[in-house]
């Protein structure tokens, strides 16, 4: 199952760094963010990733270009007009890492629709590149085949900047839409399992995923919640950031489920 990660925004509201990088590669113990999402998705044993790219694309293009070179120990050999690389320690992840130039202003639902060809025709694992949590993405997995409908997010209590979601015991979300003064439901923190046919609910590129798709497949009954009662934070501004800085230096970040 393949893992697509939303990586193209803007990320204004934290533009002491992302003027120079997509938000995604904003650092995190000296890692970009991004990486720690798909460490935590490694450690359940998705490996296979589709990054939807767009603001400054190329950044993220370059590190991948690059990783394995940085995560190496490595003799160059110039001697005698040789050019010979050799490699003695590898500590790289074992992924396979298909980024994709979205576009500039496409919206979040486009982007997914943009890598659909990448996908197949199976489920797929969908979350954004600047949230962390601790969510046990197997358990999501399971619970989505266990109810079989279309589309599983995780959702958290956390406080209203995200979109609302209106939970029945059972799981099925009757109502998708973006908050309201007073709400205290659960939020929608991404995470989700997407059913292939999820994709045809995406229009095109002026679609917003949290929008038309979602609230579609809400009024559908094909929309079920994981509710995750652990860690997630997501880094909007350079306070939460230096938070989750913190956590990480002080060896305390829920997020790092892998050793």
């Amino acid at each position: 199952m393949k893992v697509v990660l939303l990586a193209g925004g803007f990320g204004t509201r934290l533009s002491e760094e992302s003027q120079y990088k997509p938000k995604p590669m904003v650092e995190i113990g000296g890692m970009p963010i991004l990486w720690h999402i798909m460490k935590s998705y490694a450690f359940y044993g998705f490996r296979e990733f589709v990054i939807c790219a767009g603001y400054k694309q190329h950044v993220i293009k370059e590190y991948f270009n690059d990783y394995f070179l940085h995560t190496t120990d490595v003799t160059f050999d110039f001697t005698n007009g040789k050019n010979e690389v050799t490699i003695h320690r590898n500590t790289s992840e074992p992924w396979k890492v298909t980024v994709i130039d979205t576009g500039l202003h496409t919206m979040t639902g486009g982007r997914i629709k943009r890598v659909a060809k990448y996908l197949g025709n199976e489920p797929f694992l969908l979350t954004y590149g600047d949230g962390l949590s601790d969510v046990n993405i197997q358990a999501t997995v399971n619970y989505h085949k266990k109810h079989g409908k279309m589309v599983t997010m995780s959702a958290y209590h956390a406080g209203q900047r995200f979109g609302v979601l209106d939970v029945e015991e059972n799981g099925r979300i009757k109502e998708f839409r973006e908050k309201t003064k007073g709400d205290g439901n659960l939020i929608n923190i991404g995470y989700m399992v997407c059913s292939p046919q999820f994709l045809d609910c995406i229009s095109g590129d002026a679609t917003v995923l949290e929008k038309e798709p979602l609230e579609k497949a809400a009024a559908m009954g094909e929309l079920m919640a994981y509710k995750h009662e652990g860690f997630w934070q997501c880094m909007d501004t350079v306070r939460e950031k230096e938070q989750l800085e913190k956590m990480w230096a002080d060896g305390k970040a829920p997020w790092k489920v892998w050793e």
